[in-house]
């Protein structure tokens, strides 16, 4: 028998049609395999596809999980607050608070005006040693070249690597560095990296506190549009640097993103943005 399963695309991190990052959100009355979730998500080729079904019938606990073209992630940010905005907005759920069950453990969304606040799980990055300096030598060079920068951390639990570029760098070169595909697999396919961050702050950065790019064709995306997991590993990392737990941000892809955060006393980070809702439709399987 056939199932029709309503679908949203939305636009997040942005109040702009077409910029932001796009997501599909599929509201499943029943549960799908995974086999049939990802055949779902590589049909519609975003960088991730959101699953979501209630728990015991309630209109603010669910369970959601989210695929990229080639595979299942354990977090999404941009994934989390589309979701959130086709709850809010379409669904028109009662009260302004949503949680879900994820493989990342209990996330919340929070409507705040125009805005949706996600709360989210830090993930701090650490200061490569000897070892991980050796293993990473490719990768690094592969994606900086011969550009300054200052630092090169990594968060084992996210597989992000983060590379802070010298702030003697222009935005604009920063925004025109180019990377493919092939180069940074080619330059590392053991899986100890499953995303990479280039991050640049200082006054070139103005009027935010940082900017950021994000790759991950290890995960069959080359560049994130607007990532919200890496900012869960940007926050801890500039937030130490400026001295500073609120922070704005802008991820400078092609679309384009805003950000505003808050690095939390509790060990986690609540992470600001709009949404638009571009697309409504039916999936029919």
């Amino acid at each position: 028998m056939a199932t029709s399963v309503p679908i949203y695309t939305v636009d997040a991190f942005t109040s702009n049609l077409f910029s932001g990052n796009p997501a599909a959100v599929c509201l499943l009355d029943e549960d799908l395999c995974d086999e049939i979730k990802q055949k779902i998500a590589t049909e519609l080729n975003l960088s991730e596809t959101c699953f979501l079904t209630k728990i015991n019938d309630q209109d603010s606990f669910f369970n959601l999980r989210w695929f990229t073209p080639t595979n299942e992630v354990p977090l999404c940010g941009h994934g989390t607050l589309s979701t959130a905005a086709v709850l809010f907005y379409i669904c028109k759920n009662q009260g302004t608070r949503l949680e879900f069950q994820t493989k990342s453990g209990l996330l919340a969304a929070q409507k705040q005006g125009e805005f949706i606040s996600l709360d989210m799980p830090l993930n701090p990055p650490q200061k490569l040693d000897q070892q991980q300096q050796h293993e990473m030598k490719a990768i690094i060079s592969a994606a900086v070249g011969n550009l300054p920068y200052d630092d090169v951390q990594y968060n084992s639990r996210t597989k992000k690597l983060l590379i802070c570029l010298s702030d003697t760098l222009s935005r604009s070169h920063f925004e025109n560095i180019k990377l493919t595909n092939e180069s940074l697999l080619n330059a590392h396919n053991t899986g100890q990296v499953g995303g990479l961050i280039l991050t640049l702050g200082g006054p070139n950065a103005k009027p935010y506190d940082f900017l950021s790019r994000y790759f991950s064709p290890w995960n069959g995306v080359n560049e994130d549009p607007v990532c919200g997991s890496a900012h869960s590993v940007l926050t801890p990392f500039w937030a130490k640097i400026l001295n500073k737990k609120e922070l704005t941000a802008r991820q400078c892809s092609r679309r384009g993103g805003e950000l505003w955060i808050t690095l939390r006393d509790d060990g986690r980070v609540d992470i600001k943005g709009n949404a638009k809702i571009v697309i409504q439709g039916t999936l029919n399987l």
